[in-house]
Order: C-alpha cells, then sequence, then structure tokens
C-alpha cells in the first residue's frame, strides 16, 4: 500500500468519531442482513463472544440471552451510542463495552468461544496483525466470523477501487482489499482453517467468512 493511502489507529479512530451521529443512519439498513447472518453463525456456537468493532451496538440485540457479549470499538463515541442501547434494551449478556485495538487485544489467551468483526477489519490499519489477535483470543475450537467486503484485484470496478482508496482511506474504510489477502493471512497462520465463505447483500461485494481455530 502506498504512502498516501496508509491509514493509522489516530486517522481511523478520529473518522468512527466524526461517524458515531450518523452511523446508524447510514449503515445500520444496508448491513443488516449481514449483521444478521453473523449472529446467526456465532449462536451456532455459543458460550463467550468478542465482537470486535462493536461500534453503535447495532448487532447486540441479536444474540441470545446464554450468550455473553464482549464488545470492543476504536471509537468511544460510537461505544457511547452502544452503551445506551445496552441500558434501553436492557441487555444484560453484553459483559461489558471497551475501547480497544484491535490490533493489541489486551485479552487473555484462548478467553472467547466466538470471535466476531463485522465490516472493520478493512477499516484496520494492519488488518493481518489484528486476525493474528483473533486468533490468539478464540479457544481452539472456536470460530472467527468476519463480515467484510472483498475488492476486485482486477478489471474496472478493481481500477475504480484503488482510485477511491485516498478518499475512501480518510473515511475510516478500505475500498481495495483482495480475497487473496485473507488467503495469505491462513496460511501464514497455520492453525486457522477456512469453513465457509458466503456471499451477503447488497451488490455482491461483501462476505461472510467463518474460520476455525485449530486444536494446538
Amino acid at each position: 500500500m502506498s504512502a498516501t493511502n496508509a491509514m493509522d489507529r489516530d486517522q481511523v479512530a478520529g473518522a468512527y468519531d466524526r461517524w458515531a451521529p450518523i452511523y446508524d443512519l447510514v449503515f445500520g439498513a444496508v448491513f443488516r442482513k449481514g449483521r444478521r447472518a453473523a449472529v446467526v453463525a456465532a449462536e451456532a456456537v455459543g458460550g463467550r463472544v468478542l465482537e470486535v468493532g462493536v461500534g453503535t451496538g447495532l448487532s447486540l440485540a441479536g444474540y441470545g440471552k446464554g450468550t455473553r457479549v464482549f464488545g470492543i470499538d476504536i471509537s468511544d463515541p460510537m461505544l457511547d451510542k452502544a452503551r445506551q442501547r445496552v441500558k434501553q434494551q436492557g441487555l444484560t449478556n453484553v459483559e461489558r463495552l471497551e475501547v480497544m485495538d484491535a490490533e493489541n487485544l489486551s485479552l487473555p489467551d484462548a478467553s472467547f468461544d466466538v470471535v466476531v468483526a463485522q465490516y472493520v477489519v478493512t477499516s484496520i490499519p494492519n488488518p493481518e496483525k489484528a486476525m493474528n489477535e483473533f486468533v490468539r483470543v478464540v479457544r481452539p475450537g472456536g470460530e472467527i466470523i468476519v463480515t467484510t467486503r472483498i475488492g476486485a484485484e482486477t478489471g474496472l470496478r478493481g481500477s475504480i477501487e484503488k482510485l477511491l482508496m485516498p478518499l475512501t482511506s480518510r473515511l475510516g474504510f478500505r475500498t481495495e482489499f483482495a480475497w487473496s489477502r485473507y488467503e495469505s493471512w491462513a496460511a501464514g497462520a497455520k492453525s486457522v482453517r477456512l469453513l465457509e465463505r458466503r456471499a451477503l447483500p447488497p451488490f455482491g461485494h461483501f462476505w461472510l467468512l467463518r474460520y476455525a481455530r485449530l486444536a494446538d
């Protein structure tokens, strides 16, 4: 990635601080089906869930009462919205909502049954480092569930995504993010196996990915 398109933690946090007042309006309906698909996949495993990039907490009410949820986000104003939602909806299964950097999780090894990362991987400055952290904190046999935009590597769409990168990186996310990055990461991680890759609406640009953490 060029220096022009590089992202850093403060830049991303600032972008989502600005998104916080209107995030639900802009992205709530667009990603509803994807959020639901991720929650259903997590519920199939159950237990304790770490939701990375929990944002304003749009998905929290979808978890069953028996599922414990710990949510983190880089933006405190986004989490303020989530805290209000938890209080208003009486979501007693939400253990905690905390500002935390996905690349450096201050959480114990193997402390979750599932890690859910919804529409956040392409917003992380060093995505592979964060994905390695997801592997570290999920138990062997647990799952990492990602909903994500996957960019085109060639063609007109790929060219447009590259052209948009200087703009979208300032808004807090990447348009250019190829499937090959996930493949390379999984091959290097060695302790994960892809269980599912499923297309999500809208527009066929978004996917649900499920990885199993293999036994040590």
